[in-house]
């Protein structure tokens, strides 16, 4: 029933489709770009024509190529540290949940320490302390997010942790490494994807937004650096260029989070069927 209901689901297969879309241009870029997006190929400021059909940058770089390698970087950026929050999160929210104690008690005044420490600076301080790159910036959200994922899990973790046949498998002597692989992590799958999709939306608004700030690595073709290098040209929007330098990146940024906002919202009705009568 739960397959069925991945099928049905309207906002699951929106999301998924604008994901596959995504991918499909990123994986294609070489293919589908028509220029090398670091090479100058045409007259600053070009206008759109039939050769550059989103016109060129201030230094004569193709925005259409650009864009189309973009999502090559937010993509990777999205799925790295997405992957690095929920890990974190489900490796200390898993074994506070279920050792309890001590070790409970010290990641739960650790993880109220991190969420109550304002975002935005620590943000900006750690992307300038571990300096410019994807791996950088992927570990930089990954270590400032995780705690949110880490409550959950620890709370789900505990309530499984005094279900009957979890007590039962270590009355007969399995141990934390077998009950954990056999009757936790299954039941935790579905919350981890939840907040891996949560994640990977969250991660690409952080990418665009430290690339505009010039945190992120200016050799790469990221939408938020696009953004960024299109602002920064005088009297912009005073004229039509922003239509196609400025305003293509924001939309494509606009609709890969909305494509991950439909994902995570298909699986909690494909895991929750109540919620699709709210």
């Amino acid at each position: 029933m739960r397959a069925i209901r991945l099928r049905l689901n309207g906002e699951l297969a929106c999301g998924l489709g604008l994901l596959a879309l995504f991918a499909v241009v990123a994986i294609c870029a070489p293919l589908l770009a028509p220029y090398d997006p670091h090479a100058f190929t045409s007259q600053p400021l070009e206008r759109p024509g039939p050769a550059h059909p989103l016109g060129a940058n201030d230094v004569g770089q193709d925005i259409l190529s650009e864009l189309i390698y973009g999502a090559r970087v937010s993509l990777a950026i999205a799925a790295s540290a997405a992957t690095g929050t929920v890990a974190l999160g489900t490796l200390v929210g898993g074994a506070a949940g279920y050792t309890g104690g001590w070790l409970d008690e010290l990641s739960m005044r650790l993880v109220d320490v991190l969420m109550t420490l304002p975002r935005l600076p620590l943000l900006i301080l750690l992307a300038a302390f571990l300096g410019a790159g994807p791996v950088q910036t992927a570990t930089t959200i990954a270590l400032l997010f995780w705690p949110a994922t880490a409550r959950v899990i620890r709370a789900r973790v505990q309530a499984l942790r005094q279900r009957g046949y979890v007590r039962m498998a270590r009355g007969f002597g399995g141990g934390p490494g077998y009950v954990l692989l056999r009757h936790i992590l299954p039941e935790i799958g579905p919350l981890a994807a939840a907040a891996l999709v949560t994640a990977a939306g969250r991660a690409v608004a952080m990418e665009a937004g430290l690339a505009f700030l010039g945190l992120g690595d200016p050799t790469a073709k990221s939408w938020g650096l696009m953004i960024r290098f299109a602002l920064n040209l005088s009297g912009l929007l005073l004229t039509d260029r922003w239509l196609w330098w400025l305003l293509p990146p924001g939309v494509c940024i606009t609709l890969l989070i909305l494509a991950l906002t439909f994902t995570g919202m298909g699986l909690e009705r494909a895991w929750h069927p109540g919620l699709e009568h709210l």
